[in-house]
């Protein structure tokens, strides 16, 4: 099985147990940044889904009817600690891991979720500028390599004040102040990146 026809029937799996819970959710990670345009190795998929604590049996239930396996008990300490549930689509046995929303800006960013097809089934998938806020947020090289992915493909109609916005709120939530000037960087980064690609045309 191909790894495009092993996301698909993953992504349709989550998509049905999704609509029998009816949760709001979208897709965010590895699978949204190739998206948005940067090609990106992957064997996962990553979804956040808008789940109070008395309907997570309910999204269980729903997940198990869809053919997707909790990989730990629903009472772990690493469920509890992460409010993630690592599943595994059993057909494809593709990791699918669900984090579960809480208030405030993942309340925005499933506000804002796009209708996109990946690997030809239609899906809410975490908008571009929501992408990069959480990628900055994550900070770890390959996230922000996926940054400057996505900027670069994106730039032309990326709102960057929502970007800047988000940035500054979650700055001020977690007591930091590197994250709006890792989006400077990234910018700038970007900026070289096209002038000298234009130097090297115009020499050519």
């Amino acid at each position: 099985m191909s790894t495009s026809t092993g996301l698909a029937r993953a992504l349709a799996a989550v998509a049905d147990g999704l609509r029998r819970s009816g949760l709001r959710w979208y897709v965010f990670g590895a699978q949204a940044v190739i998206a948005y345009g940067r090609p990106r190795l992957t064997a996962d998929l990553d979804v956040t889904v808008a789940a109070a604590p008395e309907q997570v049996a309910e999204l269980l239930a729903s997940f198990e009817a869809a053919g997707l396996r909790l990989r730990v008990a629903p009472s772990d300490d690493f469920v509890k600690r992460t409010r993630v549930l690592p599943f595994v689509h059993e057909e494809t046995e593709l990791p699918v891991d669900v984090v579960l929303a809480g208030p405030g800006l993942e309340e925005e960013f499933l506000a804002a979720a796009r209708e996109l097809d990946l690997a030809g089934v239609t899906v809410p998938v975490i908008s571009p500028e929501d992408l990069v806020v959480t990628k900055i947020l994550a900070g770890r090289p390959k996230d922000l390599e996926d940054v400057h992915g996505v900027l670069r493909e994106q730039l032309p109609t990326l709102d960057l004040e929502r970007c800047r916005r988000f940035l500054s709120l979650l700055e001020q939530a977690l007591s930091r102040s590197d994250l709006l000037p890792e989006l400077d960087r990234a910018l700038s980064r970007l900026g070289s990146g096209n002038r000298r690609g234009a130097s090297e045309d115009g020499g050519a």
